[in-house]
């Protein structure tokens, strides 16, 4: 059938701001010894456990009355699974539960005491490990799986902790850990620590050492192997995250992978991972990320040779590995640009790959999605950036003319976008606008050096590669230079903001979702702990770097903003407060420039509220329409 010829922008598409407000999605999965496959999946009205039972039979779900959510930093960490139970977090309390797999209720292991995150049990089933923050005081605690006794510290000092984990004999146990002003991603320690167990009491530390990582080296995810002789980490001390395999009787260290590409990620959240032992302990699966673009791959550990692992080809981004430790089974979330996230298991034993669950975008076909790319580009100093394309695409249209583009800033601002399914994205190449998501410099995924360019650059290099991003594509032919627009949240609405006072009229229009525009309002404590001293990276110690705080903060400048600009904020964002963009606003009115506000109760950093994305989707959508389509 042929297609409808309409100006780009003007498309109609199956992909409805209703529908944008009740999309699922995957978070983690996890396997028990028994076989069971355990995943958590993110629904409109709650974070919801599903049990699959071995041989994918018949699956359940779990916590119906709960919510399952880490509630250290921004999240993650949500459950642990062992011993025929799951031990999640209470996205409410805060508090522990425990349930039984096979049937039963959830019952508290911890009181309502802080925040938890990432419980891991002993390899034994008596202790549970997790992560805890209590009035900003972050620690490692420990508490019996049954939850008699009243949880105690294991080891605390540190400003933050993650990522702990169990020695097979049940003696030792492993963490990261790392101090302000670091980031995960910038310099953390990987800690061994020594347990001495006593009669009716919890077991307490009594000595740990430092095995790898210092302030400039970043470590992830320690793992012991199954026989007990090693334990594994990422490291990005050659420039690059590569896996190392520790001896623990010799204290030798063996670097696993090689080159010019990633196998860790930065520490956003709690409970990550991209690798696993098989549980012979003879192999180890990772996931190996380089452009963009993550397959997974299987090291053969006495001859250390590596291998791709075949999958089908529509899966271009792979996160939350996990091996069963009964027949070794590799459960991935994976996605592709045009394939929404499913949880796949691959059997070694066949080579094939069977469906666990799938949450996809309704009723949608492959074919209503446009293919992402990546790409590359030169700056406006020569230097190189680069970033993900999508091209307006329909089944029922065709454009007259040049697509207007949207420049899609990412979070952070050290975050990265990726061959992964983004309904965001789709929800405006359905109605004929090309997006660019820079991965601008400072962007993790392309090695230590160029994350770190954006140290004392925030608000330089990102606004820079925006820029220049949308003149190549301009350039090129691919879209109208007069019909540009910049859009992104967080550190992407502080990259909006700055763009537009910047370079006024190169942009038509910007849409500013909960952005940064006081880079003073994160000197007093005023944002959650884990970011309060990001800053002294990004831009440089306080109170001696006052002047670039001055000249990066939007507000002291945003009488220089004369192109329209749509603002989105959550009512109670303790990461961006709503004074950002109420000050913004306010003079946006007094000087009359072309704007919207919308200030939604009850949302935080990020919209979650179906009835919220709707109506912020609906509000996009006009508001581009107006200021930039039919200008």
């Amino acid at each position: 059938m042929p297609k409808t010829r309409m100006a780009y922008g003007l498309w109609d598409s199956p992909i409805t701001p209703a529908r944008m407000g009740h999309s699922l999605r995957l978070i983690d999965a996890l396997w028990d010894q028994s076989g069971s496959l355990v995943w958590l999946e993110g629904r409109a009205d709650r974070r919801a456990l599903v049990v699959q039972t071995p041989g994918g039979e018949s699956r359940r779900d779990l916590n119906s009355e709960f919510s399952a959510k880490g509630k250290l930093g921004y999240g993650g960490g949500d459950f642990g699974v062992g011993g025929g139970q799951v031990f999640f977090v209470d996205g409410k309390s805060g508090r522990i539960y425990r349930q039984p797999l096979e049937a039963g209720l959830p019952h508290p292991v911890t009181p309502a005491f802080g925040g938890s995150a990432a419980p891991a049990l002993s390899p034994d089933g008596q202790w549970l490990l997790f992560a805890n923050s209590y009035e900003d005081q972050d620690c490692l605690a420990i508490v019996d799986a049954g939850g008699k006794f009243w949880p105690q510290k294991l080891v605390s000092g540190e400003d933050f902790y993650m990522q702990p984990t169990w020695h097979p004999d049940g003696r030792r146990v492993a963490w990261i850990t790392w101090n302000h002003p670091n980031m995960p991603w910038d310099g953390t320690l990987l800690r061994l620590g020594y347990l001495d167990f006593r009669q009716d009491s919890l077991p307490v530390l009594k000595a740990y050492s430092t095995l790898a990582g210092d302030a400039d080296t970043s470590i992830f995810q320690p793992e012991f192997s199954p026989d007990g002789r090693t334990l594994a980490y990422v490291s990005d001390v050659n420039g690059w995250w590569h896996i190392y395999l520790y001896d623990l009787e010799s204290g030798e260290t063996h670097q696993l992978t090689q080159g010019e590409a990633e196998h860790g990620m930065p520490g956003w959240i709690q409970g990550m991972r991209t690798y696993g032992f098989a549980p012979d302990g003879r192999s180890l699966y990772f996931i190996r990320m380089q452009m963009g673009r993550a397959g997974l791959w299987r090291a053969e550990l006495p001859s250390g040779r590596l291998e791709q692992v075949s999958l089908p080809d529509e899966y271009t981004w792979l996160t939350q590995i996990a091996v069963s430790p009964k027949d070794g089974q590799v459960a991935l979330l994976a996605t592709g640009g045009r394939t929404p996230t499913r949880l796949i298991v691959y059997q070694p034993s066949s080579g094939e790959t069977r469906l666990a669950c799938r949450l996809d975008a309704g009723d949608l076909p492959k074919t209503a999605f446009s293919t992402p790319q990546a790409i590359s580009w030169q700056g406006l100093d020569g230097g190189e950036a680069h970033g993900i394309l999508y091209l307006p695409h329909s089944e029922s249209f065709e454009g007259a003319g040049k697509p207007p583009l949207i420049v899609d800033v990412h979070g952070g601002p050290t975050s990265q976008r990726n061959l992964a399914f983004d309904l965001d994205v789709q929800f405006f190449t359905s109605r004929g606008y090309t997006v660019l998501q820079p991965n601008h410099r400072g962007s993790t995924g392309y090695g230590r050096t160029y994350r770190n360019m954006l140290r004392g650059n925030w608000g330089i290099y990102d606004v820079q590669d925006s820029v220049s991003g949308a003149r190549h594509l301009a350039e090129q032919g691919l879209v109208d230079g007069d019909k540009l627009i910049i859009l992104g949240g967080s550190a992407g609405g502080f990259t909006v903001l700055m763009a537009l006072e910047q370079y006024p009229g190169f942009f038509k229009a910007g849409v500013n979702l909960y952005g940064v525009s006081s880079q003073f309002d994160f000197t007093s404590g005023s944002t959650h702990k884990f970011e309060v001293r990001y800053n002294d990276t990004l831009l440089g110690p306080y109170p001696e770097a006052a002047e670039i705080y001055r000249q990066r903060s939007p507000i002291f400048f945003v009488d220089q903003i004369q192109d329209p600009i749509a603002v989105f904020q959550g009512e109670d964002d303790i990461v961006v407060p709503r004074r950002h963009s109420d000050q913004v606003v306010q003079s946006l009115q007094q000087r009359g420039v072309p704007h919207i506000y919308h200030l939604y109760p009850g949302e935080g950093h990020g919209f979650g509220k179906p009835e919220t994305l709707e109506h912020y989707f609906t509000e996009v959508e006009k508001f581009l329409r107006q200021y930039v389509v039919m200008r």
